[in-house]
């Protein structure tokens, strides 16, 4: 079979948020593509395109990537984590919780690539300084101006996921 440009497909196994789906795609299509399109997830956005903007964030065995810039086939049968498979409204991930309490988001676009920065960041490392939490969010992009309350989420978080281990994607 052949993909887009002629490149060729082949059957690849993703598992997205607990759901394991085989789909015929060429190995080399970014990752941010399958999860908008094949599995109709929003969390992740479209930035860049380069990986400088972190907008398409997730988490790949509990780490953030970038997923614009990574391949499918890179990912294949790792466990991949989007903002959608975090927690739900009825009972939100403690970082979604902190971001809610602290207020950090304005237009949106971004919180995708903060929320999923800040949780794998807690992942290696519970108790962040503040050092760690802005080396950790520092190549993630916002134009809103909510630094100041991002930040603080960040540090929310970290105190709302000491209690709560069970939570750890």
């Amino acid at each position: 079979m052949r993909g887009v440009r002629g490149m060729k497909t082949r059957s690849v196994t993703l598992n997205v948020n607990g759901e394991s789906r085989t789909l015929d795609v060429s190995p080399e299509t970014p990752l941010i593509y399958m999860l908008r399109n094949d599995f109709e997830l929003n969390g992740p956005k479209f930035g860049c395109g380069l990986g400088e903007c972190g907008a398409c964030a997730v988490l790949v065995d509990g780490r953030s990537v970038r997923s614009c810039t990574i391949s499918v086939a890179a990912v294949e049968n790792r466990r991949i984590t989007t903002l959608e498979g975090l927690g739900t409204s009825e009972r939100p991930h403690p970082v979604q919780q902190a971001f809610i309490e602290m207020q950090a988001a304005q237009c949106g676009y971004c919180l995708n690539g903060m929320i999923i920065a800040t949780a794998g960041l807690l992942n290696r490392n519970p108790d962040p300084d503040e050092a760690a939490i802005r080396t950790a969010l520092s190549r993630h992009l916002c134009r809103c101006g909510t630094h100041i309350e991002i930040l603080a989420a960040a540090r929310r978080a970290a105190e709302l996921m000491r209690p709560a281990k069970e939570f750890a994607p």
